[in-house]
């Protein structure tokens, strides 16, 4: 994972306070841990799950609960991020079955394959297609034959009146978690400069062709969509 400035983004102070930012949009994102946990309910008991872009770890708090024999291995680029997932992790009592790794997906040492990758809302900042198709490509390396990967990232058709229906929505969400005006602006004006927002069936065709099955699309929260798809 190449994209270096997304970590100089999350400083300690910005790190602090992400959740507390999200905290009335927590439905949307409880929802999602909910259906991913159900995608991946039937893996093994001790199942080996690689979480990446994993920010304040709320999705492997969650996992890590909901299965307590699962092990983690944590990446995340964000000093400060990776620090509160740590922080997390040991209240949680957790830190036992977590490995952790401050870096990108290609500095993480080989190891044996895992049985799911967990990836919310981080492949969609790879502008150039080639470059997330490897991104993706190299997570279907790392998993065993029939694992899976959980990917959620923004999507949708930005030339269509659709788009610009969800986007007055999705400003009206942002007004509603009290976010200042110039921070929404500037997530709304990221769309197709900072993150690629592309059609769903593109993500999808991207993913199915980095060495997975079709992906299967599970959940779709405005413009978040999250898929599931399985190394064949």
């Amino acid at each position: 994972m190449q994209n270096q400035e997304q970590a100089v983004v999350f400083d300690e102070e910005r790190a602090a306070t992400y959740d507390e930012r999200f905290a009335k949009l927590a439905p949307l994102r409880d929802t999602l841990h909910l259906l991913t946990r159900l995608v991946l309910a039937d893996l093994p008991l001790n199942a080996r799950i690689l979480c990446i872009g994993v920010g304040t770890g709320l999705e492997l708090i969650y996992l890590a609960r909901e299965f307590p024999q699962w092990q983690f291995t944590a990446v995340e680029p964000a000093p400060a991020m990776l620090e509160i997932c740590r922080q997390k992790a040991e209240a949680s009592g957790i830190a036992s079955r977590c490995t952790w790794h401050e870096g990108y997906l290609d500095s993480l040492s080989v190891s044996e394959p895992f049985d799911a990758a967990t990836c919310l809302l981080v492949s969609h900042f790879f502008m150039k297609q080639e470059e997330r198709r490897n991104f993706f490509g190299q997570i279907a390396a790392r998993l065993r034959p029939q694992g899976y990967l959980v990917s959620a990232d923004l999507a949708s058709d930005m030339s269509t009146s659709s788009y610009q229906s969800l986007r007055e929505v999705w400003t009206r969400m942002l007004q509603y978690a009290e976010y200042p005006e110039q921070t929404i602006k500037d997530f709304l004006d990221s769309h197709g400069r900072d993150a690629a927002v592309l059609p769903s069936h593109e993500v999808s065709a991207i993913i199915a062709s980095s060495g997975f099955d079709s992906p299967v699309l599970f959940m779709q929260t405005l413009f978040i969509h999250a898929w599931y798809a399985i190394r064949p």
